[in-house]
């Protein structure tokens, strides 16, 4: 009963703010009191309202109470505290909802401070007490607060379990050792745990080594991200003044011939014009020259009509109209002709060359060349979204299901003239170039070949330069009459494997790698090239007979064997 008095001073004589025994008591007009200090900082929060309330009651006062220490209450705590009086626990000691709670606590349980494997039992500081005082319960197994205690007790014996089953690796109490596992393999728990602890420790050597050479090899990426980083600013840096270059060239190249286009202007239209005043005088010379011969026409004396006939009759040199050229001509329209020959010649030379440079960029690779896929779900981490290009389809394909299915017709399609389109060869390319990287399948019928080729392979003709596979520029699988052969620069390989009406393409382009893969349950790789590519490449697709189709496939993860 002396202990639950205790109890009921310490939570009476509390501050409900700071929690500990009252300091400096105040006593508010609705009869609680807290640490004058307490409460004046919870009103300050309070000061922008202009209304102060009881932090219990709620009870709201205007204007702010002017509190004066209670002497009274102050020296009963005084006592209280002589007399065993300790500070209320703070709500951080009890027990929430993610705390194991002390076993032996009634009402509000404090947070155990430590579980007891043997008692099997969790503890607060106080109720841990006794294990520390007592001689027998000194032996026990004290661990960290533990919510999983139960999972220690069988549920057939009601007993700890202290032994381990190596024959069914399971804890087991003592009873069942002589019960249900009666024969086993088995030893005490702390023995089973000394060797799992070895194989732990050499887990733990092998993670720790692993975790070492893991950071040696980050920090080697990280030293490569750095010179990558490098070696990028410095390509940067040179190619804006390779092209500043070329830029400042084109600028002068476009002055000059500004300059030279206007000197000569200047040069003829003075050339012109001389001419020109030179005339006009002449037709000046020549009226005045008629005047006087139309008044001499008119002289009734014909005495004095010969006496002045001769000096009249008498013209200078005419300017002859062969000396001046009026020719219809086109004046500077040869000179835009010739700058716009410069234009094109520069724009098919950096079209030439920006492949290779963009190729040379795209085949950037630090990190080792990666493995070729083995299983079709590595193959569909490269997959790529291929479309066909109808500027590019011979005028006998139709092209369907959002440009990816193709069918030879026996009628002409209305695809309108260009210059990418295959006049004479039943072939069509893929809008998308491949570099890199790239996965993709084609499900066919009839008679198909599916190839890969540069986007410079001839178009216009029936000869082999315009053939998937029988020229440099172009490698193809033919699939037809239960057959499969491979072409590359017109040499045929013949090529054995399972039938499929699906094949697929691996192609690694900066390894130079081109693999084709029968594809059914299983993935049979059909023939593979090894060689280096200088181009990006495009997928195509070739149809030998009327109603032969060649489909694109749309690949999705839920199709992986």
């Amino acid at each position: 009963m002396a202990q639950r008095g205790v109890e009921l001073d310490r939570e009476t004589f509390s501050c409900s703010i700071c929690l500990d025994p009252l300091k400096d008591p105040g006593t508010l007009p609705c009869g609680h009191s807290y640490c004058i200090n307490c409460i004046q900082s919870f009103w300050d929060g309070e000061d922008e309202k202009r209304i102060y309330s009881c932090p219990q009651c709620r009870q709201s006062f205007t204007p702010r109470p002017v509190l004066m220490k209670n002497t009274m209450l102050a020296d009963l705590v005084e006592k209280l505290k002589k007399t065993g009086l300790q500070a209320a626990p703070a709500d951080h000691c009890y027990a929430g909802a993610e705390d194991v709670a002390c076993d032996v606590c009634t009402g509000r349980k404090l947070k155990a401070f430590k579980s007891c494997l043997q008692c099997v039992a969790s503890y607060c500081e106080k109720h841990l007490q006794p294990h520390r005082d007592s001689a027998p319960l000194q032996k026990h197994k004290l661990v960290e607060p533990s919510k999983k205690l139960q999972e220690n007790i069988c549920s057939r014996h009601d007993e700890v379990m202290k032994m381990f089953c190596r024959t069914d690796q399971q804890c087991i109490c003592y009873l069942c050792s002589v019960d249900e596992h009666k024969g086993h393999d088995t030893v005490s728990a702390a023995a089973e745990r000394t060797e799992r602890q070895r194989e732990l420790e050499g887990s733990r050597q092998n993670i720790q080594q692993r975790i070492q050479d893991t950071e040696k090899d980050v920090k080697l990426l990280q030293q490569e991200v750095e010179a990558i980083s490098r070696s990028a600013d410095k390509a940067v840096e040179h190619s804006e003044k390779i092209f500043t270059e070329l830029i400042r060239l084109m600028e002068k190249r476009r002055s000059d011939v500004k300059q030279q286009l206007r000197w000569q202007q200047e040069t003829q239209v003075s050339r012109v014009k001389e001419l020109q005043e030179k005339l006009e005088q002449e037709i000046t010379e020549l009226k005045r020259k008629d005047a006087e011969l139309k008044q001499l026409s008119h002289t009734q004396d014909h005495t004095q009509f010969l006496h002045n006939y001769p000096s009249l009759s008498a013209l200078s040199e005419a300017t002859h109209s062969s000396s001046i050229n009026i020719r219809p001509r086109r004046y500077f329209e040869d000179v835009t002709a010739a700058v716009s020959g410069v234009r094109d010649k520069l724009q098919d030379a950096l079209r030439d060359t920006w492949t290779n440079v963009s190729l040379t960029v795209a085949e950037v690779d630090v990190l080792l060349p990666q493995p070729e896929p083995k299983t079709r779900a590595e193959f569909f981490r490269y997959s790529r979204h291929i479309t066909l290009d109808p500027n590019t389809a011979y005028t006998q394909l139709l092209l369907s299901e959002g440009n990816r299915k193709v069918t030879l017709m026996s009628e002409q399609q209305s695809y309108s003239e260009h210059p990418d389109r295959f006049t004479n060869r039943r072939q069509v390319l893929s809008r998308e170039s491949l570099t890199g990287r790239c996965y993709w399948e084609v499900e066919w019928r009839g008679g198909v070949y599916v190839a890969v080729a540069y986007k410079n392979i001839s178009r216009a003709g029936g000869g082999c330069e315009c053939v998937f596979g029988f020229n440099d520029k172009s490698w193809s699988l033919d699939c037809y009459n239960n057959s499969y052969y491979f072409y590359h620069n017109k040499v045929q390989t013949p090529v054995s494997g399972p039938r499929s009406s699906r094949v697929g393409v691996y192609l690694d382009h900066s390894a130079g790698i081109l693999s084709f893969y029968s594809v059914s349950e299983t993935m049979t790789l059909l023939h593979r090239v090894q060689t280096t590519f200088t181009q990006p490449l495009y997928a195509g697709l070739g149809l030998y007979c009327y109603d032969s189709t060649a489909e694109l496939c749309e690949l999705k993860q839920s199709e992986v064997i």
